[in-house]
């Protein structure tokens, strides 16, 4: 098994930090450092609002529960008539505040809800290595997520009146990249 690929079942920082030290190319301090720069990305509500806490969706800069009381679903897209494709169509409805779009807008599953809400950088990192709760994920998955997924690139074309992320989409994929090939070192907190 290869050294990153142990990583992804490893969390313990002890056992982690014997498993990559002696590598070369790994670097806990440039690991670390990247890890939270991609963390500020995915704690934005670009990010945060379809990785909530409970079952409803969060919406808008100021990550309130979405309205009409929208519920995530056994599928991560809906439940009954309010399901997410009512009204996220497959590309940005115009106008200020509509709802942006995406051919296949939902959230993450109820059996594998990925949440980043309230996460700490270290918890939020050892979840996203951790196959068992970042969607049965490989490391090479997870970078062609981040990398190539229609969804997670539509937090950069969020659709009239909402925020961007804090970093481009090109350098949040170099950092989350950074942090794994520096060996996908835990955040300290």
């Amino acid at each position: 098994m290869s050294t990153i690929a142990a990583l992804s079942f490893n969390t313990d920082p002890a056992r982690t930090a014997k498993t990559v030290d002696n590598v070369p190319g790994r670097d806990s301090i440039a690991s670390k450092k990247a890890f939270l720069a991609v963390y500020r990305v995915l704690m934005h509500p670009r990010c945060m609002n379809c990785h909530p806490s409970g079952d409803a969706p969060l919406q808008d800069d100021d990550s309130h529960i979405h309205t009409m009381n929208v519920q995530r679903g056994p599928d991560g897209k809906g439940l009954y008539a309010l399901k997410c494709s009512n009204c996220h169509q497959p590309v940005n409805t115009p106008g200020l505040h509509m709802p942006p779009g995406n051919p296949k807008w939902h959230l993450p599953p109820a059996d594998m809800k990925m949440v980043f809400q309230g996460k700490t950088p270290r918890e939020l990192a050892a979840q996203l290595l951790d196959p068992e709760r970042n969607g049965h994920k490989s490391i090479a998955q997870l970078i062609e997520h981040i990398t190539s997924d229609t969804l997670v690139k539509g937090g950069w074309n969020p659709g009239d009146g909402r925020s961007l992320p804090p970093l481009t989409h090109k350098e949040f994929a170099r950092q989350f990249k950074l942090w794994i090939d520096k060996g996908a070192y835990l955040p300290d907190k």
